[in-house]
């Protein structure tokens, strides 16, 4: 039950489109130009810098703040799986933001989703989340390969932190779900920018300028 719990308020949290609201404060509808994706990268390219930014902060902040309720609520009287359920938060989120139910499940591809959670887990997954994203995204300037890098990064930290102990008193039973549903995550991101991967093997990937000003 507490499972699921974390996953409905992870959902609701992401459900909170940031890429369309601000479009719509713009008069766009952000779905309709560009990708089409409801993200920071589109917002930053239909958009411009300030908007992407703005999206950016909104999409890691609801994530962020879906994880530290989820604490609030159950580190005191769940310690031993409160990683595994702030990961839940984190599947809700994603699931909320890739497919928000009153946007008819069209939304973004949940890399700055990523970014809050991050935030929100433990600080000492922070360093690699932005070594993995900024190193290949400056070198490339590709957005999908910096957050492909970045997921599987926060996978394999993810299991080598737990199986030295980082998570105690977690059992190995919740490491091992914790394990499952962190790559089920990292594989949704891959199915997610499955486009992008077929352009990026191809040498056609855009790449992204951070700072420009929309048309």
């Amino acid at each position: 039950m507490l499972r699921l719990i974390c996953l409905l308020i992870g959902y609701v949290f992401g459900n909170f489109q940031t890429a369309y609201l601000v479009g719509k404060h713009q008069g766009i509808d952000i779905r309709d130009h560009g990708s089409g994706n409801s993200g920071t990268t589109n917002a930053l390219r239909v958009m411009g810098s300030k908007a992407g930014l703005i999206v950016f902060a909104g999409d890691m902040l609801k994530c962020l703040l879906a994880v530290l309720l989820i604490t609030a609520l159950f580190q005191d009287q769940h310690p031993e799986i409160i990683y595994l359920l702030k990961i839940y938060g984190f599947l809700g989120c994603v699931l909320g933001h890739d497919f928000p139910f009153f946007m008819r499940f069209k939304g973004g591809k949940g890399v700055a989703s990523a970014a809050g959670f991050v935030l929100g887990f433990h600080w000492t997954f922070l360093p690699v989340a932005l070594i993995m994203f900024l190193v290949p995204f400056v070198l490339t300037s590709y957005v999908s390969l910096g957050s492909l890098l970045m997921y599987s990064g926060l996978l394999i930290q993810l299991i080598i932190e737990g199986q030295k102990g980082f998570f105690a008193p977690a059992s190995q039973a919740v490491l091992i779900e914790m394990y499952i549903i962190q790559a089920v995550l990292t594989a949704m991101a891959f199915w997610q920018h499955r486009e992008n991967i077929k352009r990026l093997i191809a040498g056609k990937e855009n790449k992204t300028v951070l700072w420009h000003k929309s048309e």
